[in-house]
C-alpha cells in the first residue's frame, strides 16, 4: 500500500512540475515577445541618443513601457580597468534560468558611454545585489552615450546573438 501511494505522489509532483515548467517557459515567450517589439522599435533612431545625455535614452523606455530590472558594467577593451559600458537587463531573475534552460535568448541593451563611469558604480552595484533603481537613474543621467547596442532581441529561439 505504501509503494501505490509514494508511486502516486511521485507521478502527481513529476506532473506538477512538468507543468510548472511548461507554464514557466510559456511566461518567458510572453515576456520576451512583449518586450523585444518594444526594444526594436527603437533600433532605427538608436544614433539619435548618441552624443546625449542617459536621461535621454531612459526617458525613451520609460515611454515605451520597459522597465529596467538589473545592470552590469564592463570595460570598453579588453583587457582594460576603466569602465565605460553598461548593461540594463529587462527580464526579471526567475526568467534568466528558463532562458538558460531553453537556450532562449534574452533582451538587453549595452550603452557606452564617451566618458568614463565613475568608481563609485562598483560600490553601488554591490549594495544593490544588481538590482536597478532610482540611485542608478541619477548616476547615469549626465553621462554621454557615445554607442547603443541591443542584443537578444532576434528571436527568443534565434541562434544570432549579434546585437543590432
Amino acid at each position: 500500500m505504501k509503494s501505490i501511494i509514494l508511486k502516486t505522489i511521485l507521478v502527481v509532483n513529476l506532473l506538477f512540475i512538468y507543468s510548472c515548467k511548461a507554464q514557466t517557459t510559456s511566461d518567458y515567450i510572453t515576456f520576451y515577445n512583449d518586450v523585444v517589439p518594444k526594444l526594436n522599435s527603437m533600433v532605427p533612431y538608436k544614433t539619435q541618443f548618441y552624443g546625449q545625455n542617459f536621461s535621454s535614452f531612459y526617458n525613451e523606455l520609460q515611454n515605451k513601457n520597459l522597465n529596467v530590472i538589473m545592470l552590469d558594467y564592463d570595460t570598453k577593451t579588453d583587457p582594460g580597468n576603466e569602465y565605460y559600458v553598461l548593461r540594463l537587463f529587462f527580464s526579471p531573475v526567475n526568467m534568466w534560468s528558463i532562458a538558460t534552460e531553453n537556450d532562449y535568448q534574452y533582451p538587453w541593451v549595452s550603452i557606452t558611454f564617451e566618458n568614463e563611469i565613475p568608481s563609485q558604480i562598483k560600490t553601488m552595484v554591490e549594495q544593490s545585489n544588481t538590482q536597478w533603481n532610482l540611485n542608478f537613474v541619477q548616476f547615469f543621467a549626465n553621462m554621454k552615450i557615445e554607442k547603443i547596442k541591443f542584443v537578444g532581441v532576434r528571436g527568443y529561439d534565434n541562434d544570432d546573438y549579434s546585437g543590432k
